[in-house]
């Protein structure tokens, strides 16, 4: 089998994962990265062995050995560099935002459709076995009808208000922090566990740490700066947020979203209760599935291939007692988008579990409702479809480029 080509832009934190999975499918070639200058990306490519060095991402993906780009840019570029590609006819796997906003990501949306490409946001929380089983287990009617969907994702990373963050900039991160950054995480996870949609959202944001002291040069994700050199910066988005939900289905839910709460390190949980039975997953804990029962005991399902629904069962890889967690996930979304473009990243051909561009989109609106929600002071806001979009397409073939 012919390898395919692929090109990242963007090399920062997550870039080194997007690498790391695509090497573990053995049928990608990394043909090389872009940066914010040459120089950059040149040291980026020798630190994580990604091939050759571009000056620019228009320079990586005209060129033809790059049939797929991976866009792991700030948000604020997400739009500019995912509809170059898709322009020139690339596959595009994209970090999630799909884009800053609303509307950037209806258009990058409707550039999929007409492309006829595979188009991919990696919303990778999907891609765990026991994820996959709790979504089949809902579908299936072993919790009966839905009734209620609630969790929470909550981390502490920015605790500390000597930590900054260009995700924290409304310029570069968009109007949203939390909420945008991993409050999507859960929103599409919610949704597509259940595969009900969420039709109207009650907020709540607060913003518990109003004013940083940020380094004097930019700072990365995650990462801490040594300069001692500080200026004050005033922050506009939330850093905690609580939401009301309401479901297509009928269910009610609530999620809350906090990233300055001490001792949460990547507190993702998602639990779904119905007339007969609950399920719940923790991501913290993803290889185990916790089962609730009214007039029966409780049981805790263990990841094990023979165990699960034939749905689930490809994603998980080892025997049972052998954990597999956040960078197998990974590695599940990506062999599902690879598998896809080689299927011609047709409506036909898309695995069931992979999320694309319309989630994408879909997943701006959800945050966009909250946000307005909260801005009319705390009041149920509809989530608008400004274009219906179906979560499986796009319309037309183009054929995948080899």
């Amino acid at each position: 089998m012919k390898k395919l080509g692929m090109g990242l832009v963007g090399p920062g934190f997550i870039a080194a994962h997007h690498l790391d999975a695509v090497r573990r499918l053995g049928d990608v070639e990394i043909i090389g990265i872009a940066g914010s200058s040459l120089e950059s990306a040149k040291k980026r490519a020798r630190e994580l062995d990604a091939g050759r060095a571009y000056a620019s991402y228009q320079e990586l993906i005209a060129d033809p050995a790059v049939q797929v780009v991976h866009n792991t840019t700030p948000n604020h570029l997400h739009k500019e560099v995912s509809l170059a590609a898709l322009r020139a006819g690339k596959h595009v796997i994209s970090d999630k935002p799909l884009a800053s906003n609303v509307q950037e990501s209806r258009e990058l949306y409707e550039a999929a459709r007409e492309a006829g490409v595979a188009h991919v946001v990696t919303f990778n929380y999907r891609s765990h076995a026991l994820v996959q089983q709790a979504r089949a287990m809902i579908a299936k009617g072993k919790l009966g009808a839905p009734v209620f969907v609630h969790g929470c994702y909550l981390q502490d990373w920015l605790t500390d208000e000597q930590t900054y963050s260009w995700r924290l900039d409304p310029k570069l991160g968009g109007a949203s922090s939390a909420l945008g950054d991993i409050g999507s995480h859960w929103c599409d996870l919610a949704e597509h566990v259940t595969g009900a949609r969420i039709t109207a959202v009650l907020a709540d944001l607060h913003t518990a740490v109003p004013i940083r002291h940020a380094p004097a040069e930019s700072t990365k994700a995650f990462a801490k700066s040594k300069s001692a050199q500080r200026r004050e910066v005033k922050i506009t988005s939330e850093d905690l947020a609580s939401v009301l939900l309401r479901f297509d289905n009928g269910a009610r839910g609530c999620v809350t979203v906090g990233q300055v709460l001490p001792g949460h390190k990547n507190d993702l949980r998602l639990e779904v209760s119905g007339r007969l039975a609950s399920v719940a997953w923790r991501q913290e804990q993803p290889n185990e599935l916790w089962i609730g029962h009214h007039a029966q005991p409780n049981t805790l399902l263990s990841r094990d291939p023979a165990l699960l629904d034939p749905s689930a069962r490809g994603y998980a890889h080892l025997p049972a007692g052998h954990p597999e967690a956040w960078s197998d996930a990974f590695r599940n979304l990506m062999a599902d988008a690879y598998a896809w473009i080689r299927g011609g990243g047709t409506p036909e051909t898309k695995p069931a579990a992979l999320p694309t561009f319309a989630d994408g989109y879909r997943n701006s609106l959800l945050v966009d409702a909250m946000l307005k929600s909260h801005a009319a002071g705390g009041v149920w806001q509809s989530v608008e479809e400004q274009l219906k979009p179906k979560r499986n397409e796009p319309k037309q073939r183009r054929g995948t480029r080899e």
